[in-house]
């Protein structure tokens, strides 16, 4: 009987062992995602994977893998609808060097890979990984970072 009991925990680790029974959430997460992703309007990329996050404070920090990022930059309103995401002005360079990556405190997860672009706004900033090879691309896929925080 011990055997198919152990099993059965094997079979249901996942939700076992992770905040709030979602295999996504970080030990240590305060709240679910969609009660921080929820109270600023946003959500993340239909199309992602690999999605991790980690709630305190009424912030969340998610990553993700998503081949649509010019599509969420536009949805989020970090780059106005009609302008280009690699347009400076609604960008920026963050000092993460080229196969560096970065991963903040309390995350789990593979962290972002630079070169990355920065994109700023009131309750959300992203972090997304751009072509190594170009100013003018993100990686495809590449993988975000995103801090949702709380008016």
């Amino acid at each position: 009987m011990a055997v198919p009991v152990g099993g059965m925990v094997w079979l249901f680790q996942d939700e076992l062992f992770h905040p709030f029974g979602d295999a996504r959430a970080c030990e240590g997460s305060e709240v679910p995602l969609s009660d921080v992703v929820g109270a600023v309007d946003a959500a993340i990329p239909e199309d992602a994977t690999d999605i991790h996050y980690f709630t305190r404070n009424g912030s969340a920090q998610v990553t993700f893998v998503s081949r649509r990022m010019p599509d969420f930059l536009h949805r989020t309103g970090m780059v106005p609808d009609g302008t280009s995401v690699f347009d400076s002005r609604d960008s920026g360079k963050y000092a993460l060097g080229d196969g560096e990556t970065e991963l903040p405190a309390g995350m789990c997860g593979s962290g972002v890979r630079g070169p990355v672009l920065t994109y700023d706004s009131s309750t959300v900033s992203v972090m997304v990984e751009r072509s190594p090879f170009t100013d003018e691309s993100f990686r495809n896929p590449a993988r975000a970072l995103v801090t949702y925080r709380t008016p």
